[in-house]
């Protein structure tokens, strides 16, 4: 006999009131915390559940009823996808209010430690272009967004290069522009895929554990140098010299560039 399948807790015209860790933010629903991520607080949303413990639950938003009137408009492309920027629908001051509440409220409510008056955070100078290292992964099976998933196209092209879908390990989001380091890390990752697929170089099978093309990692200091590593799985000396010799004509400012067989 086939087991019955109960349909996911659907909660409509719920308010966010908090925010939490992790990207997240807090709702509740009678005595239930809820945490739902990409919400902010005034947010009134559909919430459905997917995970409930004796405690609280946590859900995700399937209808937005009226947006908050602290949002601002996220400036990534893959804003709410890729999970690399969490709070890009916040202004920055908001982030910073509600990271200092967090801290304050963890040491005092949790840890039961009495506080002098808590000077507000220093904000950083940079919220975009700030971080120093990036790790990209090589996926011939790309995460399709929920537009394409549900578009009447079939796609050929199903190679990425670019991060991994919070909590699933062989999904890989292809990535056109990230804001998370600086601009030079963009013209490497695209100079390189540009080259894989004009060269039929195969992109790793995370599944099945094949394929030249692994994983790219770019650092890049406050002197301006930058570092690239070009991990591949497979020894193929021709085609690593000619992907390396490519990669230092047509990307200029690469102050070291190395490659890993792994």
């Amino acid at each position: 006999m086939a087991r019955k399948i109960k349909p996911l807790p659907l909660f409509e015209n719920i308010t966010v009131v908090d925010v939490a860790a992790e990207g997240k933010a807090i709702a509740r629903i009678d005595d239930l915390v809820v945490f739902i991520p990409f919400v902010a607080p005034g947010d009134v949303v559909d919430v459905q559940i997917f995970r409930k413990k004796n405690k609280y639950a946590e859900g995700r938003v399937v209808k937005f009823h009226h947006y908050s009137e602290t949002r601002s408009e996220p400036f990534c492309a893959h804003f709410g996808i890729c999970g690399g920027c969490k709070w890009q629908h916040l202004p920055y001051a908001e982030q910073l209010r509600y990271k200092q509440k967090q801290v304050i409220d963890s040491l005092t409510r949790i840890g039961k430690v009495e506080l002098p008056e808590v000077s507000p955070i220093m904000g950083s100078a940079k919220t975009d272009f700030y971080r120093n290292k990036l790790e990209y992964t090589f996926s011939n099976k790309r995460w399709l967004t929920d537009s394409e998933r549900f578009s009447e196209t079939r796609f050929e092209d199903m190679d990425a290069l670019g991060f991994h879908i919070p909590g699933m390990f062989d999904k890989v989001l292809d990535i056109k522009k990230c804001w998370l380091q600086d601009d030079i890390s963009n013209q490497i990752r695209l100079c390189i895929k540009a080259f894989c697929k004009e060269n039929e170089y195969s992109f790793f099978d995370l599944r099945n554990q094949e394929g030249l093309m692994r994983n790219l990692i770019i650092r890049t200091s406050s002197t301006g140098e930058v570092m690239v590593i070009v991990i591949f799985y497979q020894d193929e000396p021709e085609k690593i010299e000619k992907l390396l010799q490519h990669l230092l004509a047509n990307v200029k400012g690469i102050s070291s560039l190395q490659y890993v067989i792994n």
